[in-house]
């Protein structure tokens, strides 16, 4: 059983989950994911890793609530378990002592490149981290993410917190400094990634970003995933999820994720008119 341990609020519309998932945990590296079921009938929801405990042998989970079966997760509390937790899956980062190496994180993608901040420096790495939201209340794990680099910005994009950008304009203003940049991680929104990769390309920068946004069913099978990488069709979830961003034809990767969007709404409709039923 994979028992809730810990619950959190992160912001409005965003939960923290503490899961026990001991043989999880032994195996889990920086950049991998899980997929998990609320119920035995329930959706398979794949989520990066956000953070992994070997010895307490916990994996810490960040859902924004955005779908049925994240809202449906949103109803568990502490003491609750899930029907299934799977993984890890997915090829790891690849982290190696580069020297200074840029983790760019926005939105829910602050908790997946936690962990990357976090080798990346064990590994011996000068870290700095650019983090953003779209507003200061939906910004988190700023503290986090300060134990874990050696300098951060941090950015909103209305300026309701810390400097008001967004966070490809000090990415680009480090990039033009003419500091020496190994490499690049970018997680967050697909249309942030692009903007990330497009920032980033005029200097040569080697760029890698998480499409882990992108997958559906998690084991290659699905094909919603799929992805064209340097003119190659690749599926994020067994062949990433981390890609080459300026190699990911990122209009064609915006025009599939809109697929879904009618039935997403449509689902989400059915559910709050069932919720507002039983109120009744």
């Amino acid at each position: 059983m994979y028992r809730i341990l810990h619950k959190e609020t992160l912001t409005p519309v965003t939960k923290l989950y503490v899961i026990e998932a001991p043989e999880v945990a032994r195996k889990a590296r920086a950049g991998q994911f899980i997929i998990l079921r609320v119920h035995d009938e329930g959706e398979r929801i794949p989520l990066t890793i956000a953070d992994f405990d070997r010895e307490a042998g916990t994996i810490t989970i960040v859902v924004q609530e955005v779908g049925v079966s994240t809202r449906l997760l949103g109803t568990l509390n502490e003491g609750d378990c899930l029907a299934s937790f799977t993984g890890p899956l997915g090829t790891p980062t690849e982290i190696e002592e580069d020297g200074t190496v840029v983790v760019v994180g926005g939105g829910l993608g602050i908790a997946p490149i936690y962990p990357i901040c976090r080798a990346l420096r064990e590994a011996g790495n000068h870290v700095i981290g650019i983090i953003g939201a779209r507003s200061g209340d939906l910004l988190f794990w700023e503290e986090k993410m300060r134990g874990v680099t050696d300098e951060l910005i941090v950015c909103t994009d209305d300026g309701s917190y810390a400097r008001k950008a967004l966070v490809t304009v000090p990415l680009k203003e480090l990039l033009e400094s003419g500091r020496e940049v190994a490499c690049i991680w970018g997680i967050g929104p697909a249309i942030m990634m692009k903007f990330i990769a497009l920032t980033t390309q005029p200097f040569g920068v080697k760029t890698i970003v998480s499409l882990n946004s992108i997958m559906v069913d998690g084991t290659g099978m699905c094909g919603a995933c799929r992805v064209s990488v340097g003119g190659r069709t690749r599926f994020a979830c067994v062949d990433g999820p981390e890609f080459d961003g300026h190699q990911v034809d990122w209009d064609l990767l915006l025009t599939r994720q809109r697929i879904y969007l009618d039935l997403e709404k449509k689902a989400i409709e059915a559910y709050e008119q069932h919720l507002a039923s039983v109120e009744s």
